[in-house]
């Protein structure tokens, strides 16, 4: 019997063992071309800022609300942003040139069938790589002079609302009425930027939430097919991918001891990068079976959407500014527990982890897997407000113990 005819009955008697050595060798792919380049070019960019972080002016000093307690570069968003768009450089240049290629007998089947689709989303890449850009110029110039908190969120605001309204990208909310999910989609935006700025107060943190959380919802985008074409969403899941590498690289200077900070520039524009892709998502159709898909997001941003709400309410119950920095975030307060640094890092990995695997499976299940995912979600953050009321309490007490002491 020939080899041929022999691979065409394996193939016909195990057709669930080449569904699964395709989706790997579909992974595979996506990782190489997407998160390799990425990690070695924001290395790379990384390591040059802090070599001349001190001529440029980007060193960030000790404080009361810093945990470091000697200079440490800033800039290292520089170097995840360099990552990013030098890699989509080469993936736009290597799509252009697939497409002039009339037989592109070397392509892999899947990319031949949308080598086309590819191609036409490459320029809306440079149009959100350039909103991108001006929120990572913003957060340069505030981390070298530091700029008002009026005037950031003003710029936020504008990238935010350029996008929206310029690219037309909007929330998949099922809501009957445009201008209210583009206002939505506004302040989704705006959030996210500020919740992963807010996150970043640890070596190592905002980073690797961040990588945690595009990987996982890279994976979701690629083991779920669009609901509407039933194709892989290949583009946005490249997206995520390309910025997880970037942050790997970055990671590597930024593991504690961290010997670079990302600041402002790299925390903006990681929020908007993981805002934009979650916008672009189809996460079920009009009528479709799975509804609560659109919980996805929520689910994998709970831990930097918690840590923002948490902070937020703790400064405006102490009749301070909501943008007014303090050592009050979750993994400070982790730390009060008697957490080292890495623990208390580590600890909101696992429950970033947690929280991202339930929304792996929301349009897998029904109205009850759903309702049980959501509320292993909240039962996470429930957990981490107990663990929290701790730190409260010991806090309380310790403020009681001193004045008893002085009086």
């Amino acid at each position: 019997m020939a080899f041929s005819e022999k691979c065409q009955k394996k193939v016909e008697i195990h057709p669930p063992i080449l569904c699964l050595v395709l989706l790997f060798m579909l992974i595979l792919s996506a990782i190489l071309a997407t998160v390799l380049p990425a990690f070695i070019v924001s290395l790379l960019a990384a390591g040059w800022v802090r070599s001349m972080a001190q001529r440029l002016g980007l060193l960030d000093k000790p404080g009361p609300r810093k945990i470091h307690t000697t200079l440490i570069p800033l800039g290292g968003g520089f170097g995840i942003w360099f990552g990013m768009v030098v890699t989509f450089a080469l993936g736009a240049g290597f799509v252009y040139f697939a497409n002039l290629d009339a037989s592109n007998g070397w392509l892999p089947e899947i990319l031949k069938t949308h080598r086309q689709g590819l191609l036409n989303k490459a320029m809306d890449v440079w149009w959100l790589l350039l909103g991108g850009t001006v929120l990572v110029i913003l957060g340069l110039a505030d981390d070298r002079r530091g700029l008002p908190w009026q005037l950031r969120l003003l710029v936020e605001f504008a990238v935010a609302a350029s996008i929206v309204y310029w690219q037309g990208l909007r929330l998949t909310a099922f809501i009957g009425l445009p201008w209210l999910t583009s206002l939505l989609s506004v302040f989704w935006i705006v959030a996210l930027i500020n919740s992963f700025n807010m996150l970043d107060n640890m070596d190592g943190l905002s980073g690797g939430v961040a990588a945690i959380v595009s990987a996982m919802l890279a994976l979701m985008l690629l083991l779920n097919p669009d609901p509407t074409t039933q194709q892989p969403q290949l583009f946005v899941a490249a997206m995520l991918l390309v910025l997880c590498g970037a942050l790997l690289g970055f990671l590597k200077h930024n593991w504690p001891p961290a010997k670079i900070f990302m600041g402002d520039a790299g925390s903006y524009l990681v929020g908007y990068w993981i805002a934009i892709a979650t916008l672009l998502t189809t996460y079920t159709g009009y009528r479709g079976s799975h509804p609560h898909a659109i919980l996805a997001p929520l689910c994998v941003l709970a831990i930097p959407l918690y840590d923002m709400t948490s902070v937020i309410w703790i400064r405006l119950r102490e009749g301070r500014s909501p943008f007014e920095g303090d050592k009050r975030h979750f993994s400070h307060r982790l730390v009060e527990l008697g957490m080292s640094k890495k623990q208390a890092v580590l600890t909101i990995y696992l429950a970033t982890a947690t929280c991202c695997l339930g929304a792996l499976l929301l349009n897998r299940t029904d109205w009850i897997g759903a309702i049980l995912i959501v509320m292993m979600v909240l039962a996470t953050l429930a957990l981490i407000a107990v663990l929290e009321s701790l730190s409260r309490s010991k806090h309380a007490g310790d403020v009681k113990e001193e004045i008893e002491c002085r009086s």
